[in-house]
């Protein structure tokens, strides 16, 4: 890995497969090590990516409603360091500012999401429409469409409004349909004649398993084994409503496209010669990608998640199937229902066959898959516990969603790498290398003959990473969130991403190693004025509790919550200046 100033050490338990010989997976056409050096389809959309709750903040403001994640982050011990989004980014405030960082950059989309409580702030609109809410979304189109970057808008990126959860379960009831459908309606009523790009939701797998099943997201409940079920069976058919609903209604005047965008980590067998490994590959991805996009394109779930759910339930001594049925009617209501289909990727596992229990105690979504998820221990982790750069994964999960799904047009909608930093630095060369090495895996998909039509760089800015708070970064530029201004500065990947948008693509080895070199070098400069920005707000701050009589010297080590390695030697000389302060009184 890369040199960089600090990582997270702490990893969740896991397998660990050491892989000794390359010739393991000579059995696809990809070569692990080779470097493609082209470039991209003429009108190849290059963009940058956010949500509302991770960027907005102005979390109580102008007439929004609670969301569950301004509910769930509020409760201490489940975000990191107990963070939460009401503030973030800004962004609510920054339009302009950030609009200005997409045109450096020379985007052509932007995507972001629209809160929900913001425009009804209960979530149901005879509530309540809130007119704000409207002009700032408003706002915020007129202006990218000014500048001419393209908005894609997602419908729901994970903040629920708190009224529905508390009132009726939230995605655990089928009432979310219909309520759903609604706002959808009322956005493409407002917004439509100038969004021509609309996602339903994001990564739905976390929002069902996540937030019903382990309970780590909003609004964390623990309802192992049916939950996650339950909630992305109303989720599937939400979607298929608004589909419709734009369909009959809007695609007519709007001319837009309605899809969805799914989150799919590559699954790839431990041992190829082994037909339980190979399998449990692909219901690796099946339970996860195929979940949802298999009922969205064929009509029904994946045949594997019937078979494997429906017979562990049944060892259970339950009647029926954990995993819901689709009617017939219904089948062929959903069945079709995606003008375009978003990819979030972001790792890969090796998955090899384990035989689950299947208990009642023990059966939840992740038994229920009869796998073991492992990594190569050299792959490179810049820092969040899940994330390994594995480029090549890329490549077969793309050309997985061509032959299972019919090649349908695909919009790369989230990929990036994060880190955890305990000190500053804005020399991201490690993500530099991600960028470049799945980017060019994405190339190789599009001469294989997949159907990619853009790419999300994931994300615009540092923000809010749910859980994590705001302890992992995956920003192209750096947020200061120490200072109330929240001043953006780019990291070295900003220019590095910016010749590929450029360029279209990669024009040779000496000209990209070029780009490489001279990105870590423009941001040698930033690096020293945010270190030297960042050491004077510090300081201010260790001053400020220095001369305050009221504050103890255990106070003010809570309050200055960085000892970090870039501002240790600063503390330390402030509390010896404190104790020499208090040895002449």
């Amino acid at each position: 890995m890369l040199p960089r100033c600090a990582v997270g050490v702490c990893h969740v338990l896991m397998l660990v497969l050491c892989v000794s010989a390359a010739e393991d997976f000579d059995w696809t056409k990809n070569h692990h090590g080779s470097f493609y050096y082209g470039t991209f389809p003429a009108g190849f959309s290059w963009g940058a990516g956010g949500s509302a709750y991770q960027t907005e903040g102005a979390w109580d403001k102008d007439g929004k409603g609670l969301s569950i994640w301004d509910v769930f982050s509020h409760r201490k011990g489940k975000i990191q360091q107990n963070d939460t989004g009401d503030f973030s980014c800004e962004g609510y405030y920054k339009v302009k500012d950030d609009i200005s960082l997409m045109k450096e950059l020379r985007l052509n989309h932007y995507r972001f999401s629209i809160s929900w409580p913001r425009l009804l702030p209960t979530g149901i609109k005879s509530d309540h429409v809130n007119e704000k809410g409207i002009q700032y979304y408003d706002h915020l189109i007129n202006h990218l469409l000014e500048n001419k970057i393209t908005p894609i808008v997602t419908l729901y990126h994970w903040d629920l409004p708190q009224v529905l959860q508390e009132k009726y379960g939230g995605w655990q009831n089928i009432s979310m349909v219909n309520y759903f459908n609604e706002f959808a309606n009322l956005c493409f009523e407002r917004f439509g004649d100038r969004v021509k790009y609309w996602i339903t939701f994001n990564n739905p797998w976390s929002v069902a398993v996540e937030g019903y099943e382990t309970g780590e997201h909003a609004p964390g409940l623990r309802l192992r084994g049916t939950g996650a079920y339950r909630a992305a069976h109303h989720i599937i058919k939400a979607h298929a409503k608004v589909w419709h609903t734009y369909d009959t209604q809007w695609r007519g005047k709007q001319k837009g496209l309605v899809g969805i965008s799914l989150s799919g980590e590559w699954g790839e067998p431990v041992d190829i010669s082994n037909q339980k490994d190979i399998e449990a590959a692909e219901r690796y991805v099946q339970f996860h990608l195929g979940w949802f996009a298999t009922p969205i394109f064929h009509g029904d779930y994946p045949q594997v998640m019937k078979d494997f759910i429906g017979r562990k339930s049944v060892q259970q001594g339950l009647g029926t199937s954990r995993l819901p049925t689709f009617s017939p009617q219904e089948k062929s209501y959903i069945k079709g229902t995606c003008d375009f289909l978003g990819i979030g990727h972001f790792t890969t596992r090796y998955i090899t066959q384990k035989n689950n229990p299947s208990g009642r105690s023990s059966s939840n979504y992740f038994s229920d898959r009869d796998l073991a998820e492992l990594v190569d221990p050299r792959w490179p982790d810049p820092g969040s516990e899940w994330l390994y750069a594995v480029p090549w994964g890329f490549r077969r999960l793309l050309n997985f969603v061509k032959t299972q799904y019919g090649n349908p047009m695909i919009y790369v909608t989230a990929n990036g790498v994060s880190e955890k930093m305990l000190c500053t630095e804005l020399c991201d060369e490690w993500r530099i290398v991600y960028y470049k090495d799945y980017i060019n895996e994405m190339l190789k998909a599009i001469k294989d003959g997949v159907n990619v039509k853009g790419y999300t760089a994931w994300s615009l800015l540092d923000k809010f990473e749910w859980d994590e708070g705001f302890s992992e970064r995956f920003g192209l530029y750096y947020v200061d969130f120490r200072n109330k201004n929240k001043p953006r500065y780019p990291k070295a990947s900003v220019q590095f991403y910016k010749r590929i948008i450029s360029f279209n693509g990669f024009p040779n080895q000496r000209e990209v190693e070029n780009w490489r070199r001279k990105a870590v070098e423009t941001c040698s400069s930033s690096n020293q004025l945010l270190a030297a920005e960042e050491q004077r707000s510090t300081a201010a701050n260790i001053l400020r509790l220095i001369h305050d009589p009221l504050t103890s010297h255990m106070e003010m080590v809570t309050e200055i919550v960085v000892p970090t390695v870039c501002t240790l030697s600063i503390l330390l000389s402030a509390i010896f200046l404190m104790f020499l302060l208090r040895r002449r009184n």
